[in-house]
């Protein structure tokens, strides 16, 4: 594998983005060679404090359970990238796709904003829409569950 020089300048003005933006991670790719630079948010220390809180509720302990679910579930689909998730191809349009719709493999389901760049997100697999966990113009996470394809 290549090695090559890293831009310190580039580095610095990711960085710089990644406050600006409040986002926890940004990558930067130009041909063989990426960089990535990736920090903590408070929300990320916040959901960690609140946590114990939520689970020591006795209302809230299903609640707590939710999240685990979806992740491990067999057809959640998961965001590719930083960015915002937009669920209609224009504000106030109808969304690509509701709970009980029924996709096709390749079929857009939402569309994911990064670095001014529209992203369409497409189903990996047909079957019917049983949850869609994110909401319109929602900041998203690499690997965040956006929805579950039963």
């Amino acid at each position: 594998m290549a090695s090559f020089d890293i831009d310190g300048d580039l580095v610095r003005k990711l960085a710089d983005l990644l406050r600006e933006t409040g986002l926890s991670e940004i990558e930067f790719a130009e041909g063989e060679k990426r960089i990535r630079v990736t920090r903590p948010t408070a929300a990320q220390t916040v959901a960690v404090q609140a946590a114990p809180v939520l689970a020591a509720a006795p209302i809230a302990a299903p609640a707590a359970a939710a999240p685990g679910r979806p992740a491990s579930h067999p057809g959640a689909v998961t965001s590719p990238m930083v960015g915002t998730a937009y669920l209609a191809a224009e504000p106030g349009g109808t969304p690509f796709v509701r709970p009980g719709d029924v996709v096709k493999a390749g079929q857009t389901i939402m569309i994911i904003e990064a670095m001014k760049v529209m992203n369409p997100i497409k189903a990996p697999r047909g079957g019917t829409v049983a949850e869609v966990l994110v909401s319109d113009a929602q900041p998203v996470e690499f690997g965040e569950v956006l929805l579950i394809i039963e």
